[in-house]
């Protein structure tokens, strides 16, 4: 199935993307992260009130991932020091392993040529070893490690990859 990549820009997109995170985040996450950093981090990072902070303030772009219609997933970049920085990147249980990964990394990939990013780097937390495994097989590569404070009493701890662009 081809899928279509629509930019969020009201406040009923941002709402959407934000039930997504819910979703997504306590039915993945639970295997590597407790339920209660999961819920701190949504209402941080995910939440409408943030979403929108990171569009209208951040320089972030936020993308509906749909596949028939329907919301399968999202993502959110923002370009930065000329590479793109791949900062979320989700697709829903049930649609997983149907290529949506290939999809959205070849538009993003697009996203670079067009505006002449080098690379598309992001953050995955270390012990989520099949988004690493995807990473990887689409060309991404561990450059170093993070450690980041996100209060709370809360760290994320993270590899971050990226992968070069072919400028043509």
């Amino acid at each position: 199935m081809r899928l279509l990549f629509s930019q969020v820009n009201t406040a009923e997109e941002a709402a959407e993307v934000a039930r997504l995170a819910g979703e997504i985040w306590r039915e993945y996450y639970v295997s590597i992260i407790t339920l209660e950093q999961i819920d701190y981090m949504i209402e941080k990072f995910q939440s409408v009130q943030a979403i929108t902070d990171q569009i209208f303030n951040q320089g972030y772009e936020y993308y509906i991932i749909r596949g028939d219609g329907s919301a399968v997933g999202y993502m959110s970049a923002r370009p930065a020091e000329g590479k793109l920085f791949l900062s979320k990147f989700y697709i829903g249980k049930e649609h997983r392993g149907r290529s949506y990964a290939s999809q959205a990394l070849a538009f993003l990939e697009t996203l670079c040529k067009d505006r002449s990013l080098s690379h598309i780097w992001l953050t995955v937390n270390r012990h989520n070893e099949s988004s690493i495994a995807v990473y990887e097989k689409k060309g991404f590569r561990t450059v170093r490690e993070q450690v980041a404070d996100i209060g709370n009493g809360f760290v994320m701890d993270d590899f971050i990859m990226e992968k070069e662009i072919p400028v043509q």
